[in-house]
């Protein structure tokens, strides 16, 4: 350990981890908080992707749109609370990370600060990359797959509010997630775990791995996996830059 952690006992790590978390959770809560103020604008925002004026159902050939329905009878009401929630943790996303590096900080020595603060910066800005990749293009190009496909023209879609909210959180946070990535591989290069010959020498592999999220994220026909995988690919490529050249002996 390094600085003032190595002075720490293990009840002071723990008090100092939980003190993390509770300002972590307050920050979600609130804004979570201030989100179910205003429900018509956040609803507005979640359900855009429904509808005929999205930005990428104007794109030439293109016309979808579709409408949602409830079938369950408290369905809404948990599902307002749900999306208050997800918006309050992705808005609070950068504070929750700088708790973090406050927390993890200590620990590290001087040269291994400077580098891992640096992925730390990163992380909020990619975050919100991926959140933003998953709502304008991921979703919308998911939802005209499921949307149009029919096994038969004697079985109507119908699309509950409750599917819809499923693949929306999946489509936009996990995504953000996900573009995640190279923060990780950044703190590792820091930390020298990993470098850039190693990353390039598992080039292979990640191909096969991002196909394989990709597939399990979006459903399974080749365009919206493809549509996914190659903003993956392009975070693995970055990930390779951002390493060290070659991990010290």
């Amino acid at each position: 350990m390094a600085g003032k952690d190595s002075e720490m006992s293990f009840w002071d790590h723990l008090e100092a981890l939980r003190g993390t978390l509770f300002r972590s959770v307050l920050s979600i809560a609130l804004l979570s908080i201030v989100f179910l103020c205003i429900p018509k604008p956040l609803f507005k925002a979640v359900l855009w992707p429904t509808e005929a004026g999205f930005p990428l159902y104007r794109l030439p050939g293109v016309d979808f749109s579709m409408t949602l329905v409830n079938i369950e009878l408290s369905a809404q009401f948990f599902v307002y609370l749900k999306v208050a929630v997800l918006c309050g943790a992705v808005l609070a996303f950068p504070l929750v990370v700088w708790e973090i590096w406050k927390f993890v900080s200590p620990a590290l020595y001087p040269h291994e600060r400077k580098a891992v603060k640096k992925a730390f910066g990163l992380s909020s800005g990619l975050f919100y990359l991926g959140v933003a990749v998953g709502y304008f293009v991921v979703l919308p190009v998911c939802l005209m797959f499921f949307v149009n496909f029919s096994v038969s023209d004697n079985i109507v879609n119908h699309i509950s509010l409750s599917s819809y909210m499923g693949l929306f959180t999946s489509m936009v946070f996990l995504i953000g997630i996900l573009f995640e990535f190279p923060t990780v591989v950044l703190a590792l290069s820091a930390l020298g775990i990993v470098d850039r010959g190693m990353m390039r020498k598992g080039r292979k592999y990640a191909i096969v791995a991002v196909l394989l999220m990709a597939a399990l994220i979006t459903p399974s026909d080749p365009f919206s996996m493809f549509v996914l995988a190659i903003p993956l690919y392009g975070l693995y490529e970055l990930s390779i830059l951002l390493c060290r050249k070659e991990v010290a002996e």
